[in-house]
């Protein structure tokens, strides 16, 4: 962090990753409350179309992305995609102070397409400019970065939401953090083209075939991405109940669901930079098979606790986090601790999630060709995106069974079991390597 080879580029995409959080969020609060003001259009069916008009961009625009990260140098690079970013928020601010919904929407859309082409940079820089031995640390750093960046945008973007005066609050709001943004990057130092003589194809449909081609070639790094796109799909899963889990399962308010969010973020950057120490600054794929037995046994204890509470505690007052934290008496009288076992079961999954994803993008940052790592960054990111859209089907599909979402996370839970046995069978070093790092570790 004191290294200008760093330092900068850090921020840049801290700052970046809480501006899509605030605004995005931002937004679907003001959908989901006052919808009336924006549109004719019901509010739940916007709140859900709009997080899918973020990904969107992911699909189609992923593979240009990793084509002109690899084509151009990556400092100037990135400084074009902040003075975007600017626009964007610019674009945004028009909307809100107009009321329209589908300036708004057309803002979020670009915000998509502003992550999606930041994305393949983001994780092809850090190998022109990191040791090998440094790049678990540095991913650490950024994954950490990202996660506390996601909670803060949230976290602001449903408070400004809230205010009296929210289009000039966040509309000052996400232009400043955009400018900050931009200021910080001018600090990032000269990153050379990988593939300067590339001839881009603007087709996304035959390069993300041409891509997805390339990668399944090399099985390792297929794997890995599978593995990736997994941990998404997981993330997705949960996070994307945690509102309705504090309202209606643990009887929290919203100041419940910041909670639980804060302390999953906080576990996965925890897991994160624990990673480097870990591992001992080395690519180690046992720990990707230790993280996924503790995220699959908590997310396990997760569903009892969680029923637990739900069959037991009174639903006629809803908690605030404070009322949360000191419910510790079950109705005998009895002390129990089943609300910190659940904000336990969260943050360990969040801890056991950080040691998990980490060393899967060092593997494939080191593993991928140099002139073909970014295309290859964008090719995850295509999958990662699919992913979550089939988590969001997944979940539909699971709660039209009339399950609830305490058995959501076992039925996720076990199949985590079932994706790294299916891992373990395909590439056994994920296998071997756990038992040599748990053998060492002793």
């Amino acid at each position: 962090m004191r290294e200008r080879r760093f330092r900068p580029f850090f921020f840049t995409q801290f700052l970046g990753a809480c501006n899509d959080n605030l605004f995005k969020t931002a937004l679907i609060t003001l959908v989901a409350f006052h919808a009336n003001r924006l549109t004719n259009i019901d509010g739940g069916t916007l709140a859900t179309l709009l997080p899918g008009l973020f990904i969107l961009p992911f699909f189609l625009f992923s593979a240009t992305a990793g084509q002109l990260a690899d084509k151009f140098e990556k400092s100037q690079l990135i400084r074009y995609i902040k003075v975007f970013e600017i626009g964007i928020m610019l674009f945004a601010s028009a909307g809100f102070f107009l009321h329209n919904i589908g300036l708004l929407a057309t803002a979020l859309f670009m915000m998509g397409m502003h992550s999606t082409i930041f994305g393949p940079v983001k994780y092809s820089y850090l190998p022109q400019h990191l040791k090998e031995t440094e790049l678990i640390g540095g991913n650490g750093m950024i994954e950490m970065g990202t996660f506390v960046a996601i909670l803060l945008g949230q976290v602001l973007g449903a408070w400004v939401a809230m205010q009296q005066q929210h289009e000039i609050i966040t509309s000052l709001a996400i232009l400043l953090i955009a400018v900050t943004g931009y200021s910080s990057s001018r600090g990032i130092p000269n990153s050379p083209a990988a593939a300067p003589q590339l001839n881009i194809n603007w087709n996304p449909i035959t390069e993300t075939y041409r891509s997805i081609q390339f990668i399944w070639q090399q099985q390792t790094i297929w794997l890995a991405i599978i593995a990736i796109s997994w941990f998404w799909f997981f993330g997705a899963t949960l996070l994307a109940q945690f509102p309705n889990l504090a309202k209606y399962v643990l009887y929290g308010d919203e100041s419940v669901f910041i909670l639980l969010l804060s302390i999953f973020s906080l576990g996965i950057g925890i897991g994160s930079l624990m990673c480097e120490k870990l591992s001992k600054g080395k690519v180690e794929l046992g720990l990707v098979l230790f993280g996924a037995i503790g995220m699959t046994l908590l997310t396990v204890d997760l569903y009892y606790s969680s029923t637990w509470i739900n069959m037991h505690w009174t639903k006629e007052v809803l908690f605030d986090y404070l009322g949360f934290i000191s419910k510790n008496h079950d109705l005998h009288g009895k002390v129990i601790f089943t609300s910190w076992r659940l904000l336990a079961d969260i943050a360990l999954i969040g801890f056991f999630g950080g040691l998990f994803i980490v060393p899967l993008y060092t593997l494939i940052q080191t593993q991928s060709e140099k002139s073909y790592r970014s295309r290859v960054i964008a090719a995850n990111n295509i999958i990662n995106a699919l992913f979550m859209v089939v988590s969001a089907v997944f979940s539909i599909f699971i709660f039209n069974q009339k399950f609830s979402i305490p058995e959501l996370f076992l039925a996720t839970a076990i199949l985590n079991l079932v994706v790294m046995t299916y891992l373990c069978i395909r590439q056994p070093a994920y296998y071997t390597t756990f038992l040599k790092w748990i053998k060492l570790s002793k």
